[in-house]
């Protein structure tokens, strides 16, 4: 991915190996390469899974515009985690806009929401 202020921005968190921050605005196109680079934090060059049983964190706080393409994104990303011997997404930073969204179309469960990173 490529650095500034572009839709769907992410980038990985230096500080913590498994954790993505999605910034800016996230559209259909950009969700698959957010799959992809989330996939590449949790899985080895020889596709073996990352350090299992570690949770993935997704910091959304730097989203532009809640709207139903930025949930299928977290959808996705959820299912890959999901995939990645049963990993649970936790969202951190999640603006109000979009926990009523997630909660709206039944995902709230689906992923762990946190306030605080």
């Amino acid at each position: 991915m490529s650095s500034g202020r572009c839709g769907g921005l992410l980038r990985v968190d230096p500080m913590t190996p498994k954790a993505l921050v999605i910034a800016g605005r996230v559209t259909r196109p950009d969700v698959p390469a957010l799959c992809a680079e989330l996939e590449s934090l949790l899985y080895d060059p020889e596709g073996r899974v990352r350090d299992p049983g570690v949770g993935v964190d997704c910091d959304v706080g730097g989203v532009v515009q809640v709207d139903l393409v930025l949930v299928e994104a977290i959808a996705r990303l959820g299912l890959v985690a999901r995939r990645a011997g049963g990993k649970r997404l936790r969202l951190r930073n999640v603006p109000a806009e979009l926990r009523n969204l997630l909660d709206l179309v039944g995902l709230a469960d689906a992923v762990n929401l946190r306030q605080q990173g």
